[in-house]
């Protein structure tokens, strides 16, 4: 199923944080982060609408994006206000000085309650999509996370993720891998698609040094407003 059209604009934007120097949102399902072959108007264009609107700017509105979610979901993007903010925030992502968590509704229960998984992710590039094997192969990469399972629901469990590397589309084929793929994921495994066409994966929390003011920032965005999710929190 397609994903909705985006609708997203300056002011129905869920800012989370904003200075000089960052602005992060919660990103919706259906928003892409930044423009791409599709055409449609990105997350990024909407937070520079905002900025000029908010602030009366005149010309242009700079802003820099740092990192991307996948289309199908939801929560925290940081953008940079300023270039300096900017690489200074491309250092910390690429030295993985920040914490990256995630909420994922999952079908069926996990080996365990917590745990680590590690694998080695290979991407195919013509079906957008990356298959996770138990050991290297070739043009593979290593992929390993933490997870934690928060609750029960009848047909799913909510699982805590703790990214600690940031492959493509990692979260959703370790977690297809070992037979728990995330709600409405149809390309990794799951029966059906979501009536909104997104997946139940939510970016909950985001935590770094700020680049300017050296001071811990900790984001932490709210998954959407439906069911599943409500039953959640």
């Amino acid at each position: 199923m397609p994903l909705n059209k985006i609708t997203s604009n300056a002011s129905n934007l869920q800012v989370l944080y904003e200075d000089n120097h960052l602005i992060a949102v919660n990103k919706r399902v259906g928003d892409i982060v930044q423009g791409d072959k599709t055409g449609d108007s990105p997350l990024s264009e909407h937070v520079k609408e905002y900025i000029k609107k908010k602030y009366d700017k005149p010309g242009k509105v700079f802003l820099g994006v740092i990192h991307r979610l996948d289309r199908p979901t939801t929560g925290v993007v940081v953008f940079a206000r300023t270039s300096k903010a900017l690489s200074r925030m491309n250092k910390l992502f690429a030295e993985k000085a920040t914490r990256k968590v995630y909420w994922a509704l999952v079908k069926n229960k996990l080996p365990q309650e917590e745990g680590k998984l590690v694998h080695w992710l290979k991407r195919n590039q013509k079906q957008n999509k990356s298959y996770a094997y138990a050991e290297e192969v070739s043009e593979s990469k290593k992929a390993e996370l933490e997870y934690k399972v928060l609750k029960y629901l009848d047909r799913y469990s909510l699982v805590e993720i703790l990214l600690l590397t940031g492959r493509h589309h990692q979260i959703r084929a370790q977690l297809s891998k070992i037979g728990a793929p995330i709600r409405g994921d149809l390309k990794y495994g799951f029966n059906r698609s979501n009536p909104d066409g997104g997946i139940h994966l939510h970016a909950r929390e985001l935590s770094f040094e700020h680049p300017v003011k050296k001071e811990q920032i900790k984001l932490i965005a709210a998954p959407p407003d439906e069911e599943l999710w409500n039953a959640c929190v």
